[in-house]
């Protein structure tokens, strides 16, 4: 089979230090060049927009958009109407409604869309959801606390609206728990902590529930200074269950279950690969819906400015 020939549009942090080397290490694809304003990588074309690339580059099958979400639906518009298949970072967008026209133009090309929810391939996600299938599920708590200035340094656009600003990780959490939890979920309550002089929240306290009335407690927070934490505890009549290291570990009923290094971007990338082969899209817009919920049902407080 013919390599997926790829590009990278927008070379950020994330782009380097998970697309990249997934890419190298994964069959099927190959990096054929970069549309970034201010990055490049040595011996790969580098162009430094979207159309240009699509205009001037070398031939390509295949873009991951791993721009700032508040840009990709009209990059994601213009490399399907080019005949690329697509791959979104999370969040797929900065908004819910924007989404479905592009699942439509995907259908209409033939060519593959795929939302990439990057946690739900940690290695510890799918054991997880397989352990909580048969058992009853009593209650969840989320604690999803990391350092912006580590994760997200001089990243501005995270702090201007549709950049998420906590949820940008903490949607993450979201995206594992959609998968592993048997029914759909709710928001019942949310409290979004803005910094005085941003316009995205810094921590938010959410309350969720099922249809049966199961209580989850999420905590999202970008201030978490020493240890970082992406923890998922299931309380359930088999013991616990928690899901730490952001899927990566799984401690369930007491037995260490799984316990190894991420790899979740190359598993990512097969799936990629899969879906491009037959022209088949991948859009699950559950976890966004979820965001978007605590933004609309959120109580909003004002906390100390923020200063990157």
């Amino acid at each position: 089979m013919t390599a997926l020939r790829l590009a990278i549009v927008g070379l950020g942090k994330v782009a380097r230090d998970q697309h990249v080397p997934a890419i190298a290490a994964t069959d099927g694809v190959t990096l054929a060049a970069i549309a970034s304003r201010s990055a490049s990588l040595p011996d790969l074309p580098h162009f430094t927009t979207l159309e240009e690339l699509l205009r001037d580059g070398p031939p390509i099958d295949a873009v991951a958009l791993c721009t700032p979400p508040q840009v990709r639906r009209a990059q994601a518009a213009t490399a399907l109407a080019a005949g690329k298949h697509v791959m979104l970072e999370k969040p797929p967008g900065a908004s819910v409604s924007e989404i479905d026209p592009l699942i439509g133009l995907a259908t209409r090309v033939g060519r593959t869309l795929f939302a990439a929810w990057h946690s739900r391939f940690a290695p510890a996600v799918e054991p997880a959801r397989r352990w909580l299938a048969p058992r009853r599920i009593s209650s969840v708590k989320i604690s999803w606390k990391e350092d912006v200035r580590v994760w997200h340094p001089g990243q501005s656009w995270i702090w201007e609206p549709g950049g998420l600003g906590v949820f940008d990780p903490g949607i993450n959490a979201l995206s594992i728990l959609t998968k592993i939890l048997p029914q759909p979920l709710f928001v019942n309550a949310a409290e979004l902590c803005f910094p005085a002089n941003r316009e995205a929240p810094i921590a938010a306290h959410l309350s969720l529930a099922d249809g049966e009335g199961l209580p989850i407690a999420a905590e999202f927070d970008f201030r978490q200074s020493g240890p970082q934490r992406w923890d998922i505890l299931v309380e359930t009549d088999g013991g616990p269950l928690i899901l730490s290291a952001g899927g990566a570990r799984l401690v369930a009923g007491g037995e260490v279950v799984v316990d190894v290094a991420e790899a979740e971007y190359r598993d990512l990338y097969r799936r990629f690969v899969e879906l491009a082969t037959t022209g088949t899209s991948d859009v699950d817009l559950t976890p966004l819906r979820l965001v978007s919920d605590a933004f609309m049902l959120g109580r909003r407080k004002i906390v100390e400015a923020f200063e990157d």
